[in-house]
């Protein structure tokens, strides 16, 4: 099936660019998972940015991150943990007036792809603990079958932060020949801290938990609320915040107003299933299948992946004949500098991608 954007999407045009679109979905049938197991009747929801070229050669795969959805690439959106917002859009450095873009939600999210919260086919109930275990590389796998739903061929670039990096990483060694460049940003080459068992924990507190399957018995969101803002405050919020709000309860308020409204809408479920799925990537063993050009990003202040990981990285890439570049962020926002200090390298990031 072709991709017409204006049929797909329903958008309308400025000028020659088209405007970005709100999240659409696509059926890609069973999933043959990497355990044996099938995860039946797959719909993965997507948005879209730019126009897609008659020969369908300027496409980006974007890709989000663990607590961020499709929306990542839509304007005006709240830059902490996952928004592109000052990196993609005309004349930005992933140039919708050039690229198509499309950032697809990651299967055993919570923002319109199957997951945990969705219906099982075999007794129309949301799966919830009975979701079956996924890997990156399920979910690398996920995407390959919408863009070939999508009568994609081929990429110009697949980008990631942090989840996205990760699954970026495995795109390059998964389908080795299927875009030029790869874009992986506050990610490592294996496995990255990871902290289920504590999130399991956290959630087990709340009596309306029960094992996972709470759909029935309310929501989650006084349990998720805090451990929302502990997340957000490792993600470097409060130096995000710091220059337009120099009062520390103030920056304090708008955390939790950000935390709620998250919380509001996020399945606890996908919180496990997500950093579960992190655990499972270590793309060190194949490297020498990538034939893309890397460009590697961290920043300096990232405590999750720390610069420290630069070093070996660009060593075993080479080692492996990769062509890899590293950038380093000189930011004090931590985990949320790719982002909300985009300007510091988005002439890099529009660089490579030329």
């Amino acid at each position: 099936m072709l991709l017409i954007p204006e049929k797909l999407c329903g958008s309308r045009r400025i000028g020659i660019t088209m405007v970005f679109m709100a999240l659409r979905y696509e059926k890609i049938g069973d999933l043959i998972l990497e355990s044996g197991r099938t995860l039946k009747a797959v719909q993965i929801a997507f948005a879209t940015a730019g126009e897609l070229a008659p020969d369908e050669g300027n496409v980006v795969l974007v890709l989000h991150g663990y607590t961020s959805g499709p929306d990542m690439i839509l304007p005006n959106g709240e830059t902490t943990e996952g928004s592109w917002c000052e990196l993609i859009g005309s004349g930005r450095a992933i140039d919708t007036d050039k690229y198509f873009v499309i950032c697809p939600n990651a299967i055993g999210s919570t923002y319109g792809s199957t997951g945990p919260g969705s219906r099982n086919p075999d007794n129309e109930k949301p799966y919830g603990a009975s979701f079956p275990e996924i890997t990156i590389r399920d979910v690398v796998n996920s995407q390959h079958a919408l863009l070939h739903h999508l009568g994609i061929k081929h990429l110009v670039a697949v980008v990631g932060a942090s989840f996205g990096g990760l699954q970026a990483l495995q795109w390059s060694v998964s389908f080795p020949e299927f875009m030029h460049r790869v874009v992986a940003v506050a990610a490592s080459l294996g496995r990255p801290p990871s902290n289920a068992e504590g999130i399991r924990k956290n959630l087990a507190k709340d009596p309306g938990w029960n094992g996972g399957d709470y759909y029935e018995h309310g929501n989650l969101v006084e349990t998720l609320v805090p451990m929302r803002v502990g997340m957000l405050k490792s993600f470097g919020v409060e130096q995000s915040l710091a220059k337009g709000i120099p009062d520390p309860i103030g920056r304090n308020a708008v955390i939790e107003r950000r935390a709620r409204e998250w919380a509001c809408g996020f399945d606890a479920n996908s919180l496990l299933v997500l950093m579960k799925i992190m655990a499972t990537h270590d793309v060190s063993a194949d490297l020498e299948k990538i034939r893309a050009r890397v460009l590697y990003v961290l920043s300096r202040t990232d405590h999750f992946f720390p610069p420290t990981l630069a070093a070996d990285a660009q060593k075993r890439m080479h080692e492996a004949g990769v062509d890899v570049s590293y950038y380093e962020l000189d930011s004090e926002k931590g985990h949320s500098a790719p982002t909300d200090d985009a300007a510091l390298w988005a002439p890099r990031l529009k660089d490579f991608l030329t």
